[in-house]
């Protein structure tokens, strides 16, 4: 199997031995990504809707490291802090995308000081 990294240095440094992203078989696989600030490396201010909106901008940077845009992204699992959050999260994430929608699973999960974390497939367009 050959995979490609996708590593840049305007998203949030991992915090483990992983990378930004992978490409295999005609896909581009995002790691996790939470709400830090590519800049200053800490999470951004806000509830629920700022904090996806962060974890959404730090995945369209890894998107387009390889040409690719939220129209692309066929599977979506998203992790939140508190499933009371829904409704806020759902608002902002819908923002990014439009239809036809990729698929998603969302699930509560206990986060580390964060209250979203999204990792998201893309599928790369074949030439």
């Amino acid at each position: 199997m050959s995979k490609t990294a996708v590593t840049l240095s305007n998203a949030p440094k991992p915090a483990g031995p992983y990378s930004h992203g992978v490409v295999a078989h005609g896909f581009l696989f995002t790691a996790g990504f939470g709400p830090q600030d590519p800049a200053t490396g800490l999470v951004v201010e806000g509830g629920v809707a700022e904090q996806t909106r962060q974890v959404l901008r730090n995945i369209g940077a890894v998107l387009a490291e390889y040409g690719l845009s939220f129209d692309d992204v066929v599977k979506v699992t998203a992790h939140l802090e508190d499933l009371a959050d829904f409704a806020e999260y759902n608002t902002a994430y819908a923002e990014f995308f439009t239809e036809p929608y990729p698929v998603r699973t969302t699930v509560g999960s206990r986060l580390a000081n964060i209250l979203v974390e999204i990792d998201v497939v893309a599928a790369i367009p074949q030439e």
